[in-house]
């Protein structure tokens, strides 16, 4: 029987985990799904139950291997070996801190962001590693060591979630007892996993932090909306469209008045389906727009904009609340 082949059945940390995932959205105020789904995505696939056992390749048929790859062009190997992990406790310590980032980052981005990026990060972190392992046999021959590797996990798309999360942070954090900038904690993550855990990726978590940086420029220097945003977006109204229409059948929500037009515009008359709250002035805005219509106050909890990078506009005084509020009936 191929190794990994075989029903995985939990040695006592997966029911650990289980607790810890439900503490954590215990203590949320914002329920994130996407992070729920990558969760149960990656247990499913370790775990194999029922159909699912013969329908999922074997570990064996997805290890990253840049050889195996480049040889063959095989795309399954690049994508899927990023959601496979070799043990219980290799999956529970990175969903434990894939919890801790999703959270965060789903909480302040949205949840169609968050997706896309996460997409864009198993993409970016596996192709450097390729491009990086490629590099090394060219340059120094270095193919057993790096070229030839076998490696699966989460724990890339985690370095380059650390990287952002972290980017814009002045605060202090704990690595393994040394105190550090917040901003430098994912490479001295790097550097002391690979000192301190025998048989770890180098390569597959520098490609994580660089995937991270690499998007970070990307989205300070890119102005349109993001490519993958959009198509989640459109996806999740296609999915959801049915549950949209029985709704519409069954249950008639109160209307509400948002945004700039003639008074009782509502939300279904303009096609939107939510509202966002300006965190100054309290106007109900349209998830349209990212600058309140009233007192023009970027939206919190946008994600990464192009614009500010997790910067937002601070409590204004009351003198200039009144006059973005006249500068917006002068329009």
């Amino acid at each position: 029987m191929e190794f990994g082949a075989r029903r995985r059945v939990s040695t006592g940390m997966l029911p650990l985990l289980a607790l810890h995932v439900a503490n954590e959205y215990r203590r949320a105020g914002r329920k994130p799904p996407v992070t729920a789904g990558l969760l149960l995505a990656n247990t499913l696939i370790y775990l194999r139950p029922g159909a699912l056992h013969r329908i999922l390749p074997s570990i064996d048929r997805v290890w990253f291997n840049p050889y195996l790859i480049l040889k063959y062009g095989d795309v399954k190997r690049f994508f899927l070996s990023a959601f496979y992990h070799i043990g219980e406790s290799h999956l529970v310590y990175n969903m434990m801190s894939l919890v801790w980032k999703g959270i965060q980052l789903e909480t302040s981005m949205g949840s169609i962001e968050f997706a896309s990026m996460v997409a864009a990060l198993v993409g970016m972190s596996q192709g450097i590693t390729l491009l990086l392992a490629k590099g090394l046999l060219i340059f120094f021959g270095y193919e057993d060591a790096y070229y030839n590797q076998y490696s699966v996990g989460f724990s890339g798309v985690l370095f380059a979630l650390k990287v952002i999360l972290n980017s814009q942070s002045d605060d202090l954090t704990y690595i393994h007892g040394l105190i550090i900038p917040a901003r430098h904690a994912a490479w001295a993550e790097l550097i002391l996993i690979q000192m301190f855990v025998p048989g770890v990726s180098f390569l597959g978590h520098l490609g994580g932090i660089l995937a991270g940086l690499l998007y970070l420029q990307w989205r300070r220097t890119y102005s349109g909306s993001d490519p993958l945003s959009v198509l989640f977006g459109k996806v999740l109204r296609i999915v959801s469209w049915p549950l949209r229409f029985m709704q519409g059948l069954f249950w008639s929500p109160q209307q509400q008045v948002v945004g700039r037009g003639r008074v009782g515009r509502t939300l279904s008359e303009r096609g939107l389906h939510g509202v966002w709250r300006c965190s100054a002035c309290t106007f109900d805005n349209s998830v349209l727009t990212d600058l309140c219509e009233m007192c023009s106050t970027e939206r919190r909890g946008h994600g990464i904009s192009s614009r500010s990078q997790f910067n937002w506009t601070g409590d204004l005084s009351v003198e200039e609340l009144r006059r973005r509020r006249l500068e917006r009936f002068a329009r």
